[in-house]
């Protein structure tokens, strides 16, 4: 029995698009009356960027990180009818059906290391958990963090789990670490990586790990182009992220030698 609880809410206002990055995002209203940033299915790296910011987000919440309320946003086919430009008209069209919204943090400002500090324990549990679910997404180009109500928030976990983009060699990816982790834009305040890979792997144990990897929607694990069944795939990520924790000595250490 699921003990997370990620609401499902319905698009009802589309306000504006975030020019950032590839996939267009939006700022949107959902009938709850609150404003979301809406993913969508139908950005370039399609379901499987939700699939990685679902469980990425889901997993830096049980860690006790701070992180947007995570919701499933219903699009149906009304918004494509009345937008202008062709771009976003074509992205609304194919994300009609079930996306993901990450509760839009009002007047949060992006993570600057020149500006703001941040706590060896959270710096440490950050590049822990970038490393174990591979998320080469966080750098000094790119933060893909927030500073709201003077506390750090981890966003845009989408660029995690690439392994899943070609399922035919993900097991390859069972025993690599994550050397790309040198260039995470936290590394040098993660002063505590002992300690936090303890907390991790006490709070990510076995049953943890499936009840997230639970809250994936079925119809994001059918893709034509994936040879394995979503069955297939969810033991996949199961397989994967066990494989991780059991491993995050060695992950601790390559951190560790890239400081």
């Amino acid at each position: 029995m699921n003990t997370i609880d990620i609401r499902t809410v319905n698009v009802v206002q589309y306000l504006n698009p975030l020019r950032e990055g590839g996939s267009l995002p939006a700022i949107v209203k959902a009938d709850d009356g609150f404003l979301y940033v809406l993913k969508f299915r139908g950005a370039g790296q399609g379901k499987k960027a939700l699939i990685a910011e679902l469980l990425g987000g889901e997993l830096a919440r049980a860690i006790g990180l701070k992180i947007p309320e995570l919701v499933f946003m219903n699009l149906d086919d009304s918004f494509s009818k009345t937008e202008p430009d062709e771009e976003i008209q074509d992205l609304l069209k194919f994300s009609v059906g079930l996306n993901l919204g990450l509760h839009f943090l009002s007047s949060a400002i992006t993570y600057d290391p020149l500006v703001f500090e941040v706590d060896a324990m959270t710096a440490s549990k950050i590049v822990l958990l970038d490393s174990i679910i591979s998320n080469i997404d966080r750098t000094v180009k790119n933060t893909n963090l927030l500073y709201w109500n003077k506390e750090l928030w981890v966003i845009d976990n989408g660029a995690s789990f690439y392994f899943h983009h070609n399922w035919s060699t993900w097991e390859n990816h069972l025993t690599r670490t994550f050397p790309l982790i040198k260039d995470h834009v936290l590394l040098k305040s993660a002063a505590n990586l002992k300690e936090a890979s303890t907390h991790i792997t006490n709070t990510l144990n076995k049953d943890k790990i499936k009840e997230i990897i639970s809250l994936i929607p079925e119809d994001w694990l059918e893709n034509e182009s994936d040879a394995l069944s979503p069955n297939e795939i969810r033991a996949a990520y199961e397989t994967y992220l066990n494989a991780k924790l059991n491993m995050i000595d060695e992950l601790v250490k390559e951190a560790e030698d890239a400081r």
